[in-house]
């Protein structure tokens, strides 16, 4: 019985959570071709990918994962992790690393740390959205989004065009620095 129950809340919470990973009020897209960052021609398929564990974080985050990746709880590794790839969520490109749960409101209902030594992003439009990371992020692309997140740490860019791209405009902090890094 309490099996039960425990699997019933991880399907509400993962309906929820899927529920408003879109910019708007329509349901979750369903997958869809992607171009591959790769020179060949291969299609990478765009979908959700919940995680509640490092081995799923680390596939989903890959440059063969999914463009948003949607934490479930607390995840620490000591190895640094690289955020690659090109991906699309409704024809656009866009990369999502969520640290939180939501309602079917998309009200906010927990909040989660990712600690890492090093988060180098490479996907371009990616953005980290709700919670914390603890280590330093290195960002090699333009157009960097840190919303309703904070960076226990530095943000490095290595250009001045990324670091000019870079929006923490919707609530996003960085304890340490935010400077070019090269």
């Amino acid at each position: 019985m309490k099996k039960m129950l425990s699997l019933a809340l991880i399907a509400v919470l993962t309906a929820g959570l899927l529920a408003g990973c879109g910019n708007n009020n329509e349901p979750a897209p369903a997958a869809t071709p992607s171009p591959s960052a790769s020179a060949d021609t291969t299609d990478a398929i765009t979908t959700a990918s919940i995680v509640n564990d490092p081995e799923a974080f680390l596939k989903a985050i890959s440059k063969d994962g999914t463009w948003i990746i949607a934490a479930l709880n607390d995840l620490t590794f000591d190895q640094e992790l690289v955020l690659e790839g090109e991906f699309k969520n409704k024809d656009v490109v866009d990369r999502k690393i969520a640290l939180y749960t939501q309602d079917e409101n998309r009200k906010i209902t927990a909040s989660f740390k990712l600690t890492a030594p090093k988060l180098t992003i490479k996907s371009p439009n990616a953005r980290l959205q709700g919670g914390t990371f603890v280590g330093d992020v290195y960002v090699e692309t333009n157009k960097f989004i840190l919303k309703d997140a904070t960076v226990e740490g530095n943000v490095y860019f290595a250009t001045e065009e990324a670091l000019n791209t870079f929006d923490s405009s919707g609530n996003g902090k960085v304890t340490g620095v935010t400077e070019v890094k090269k």
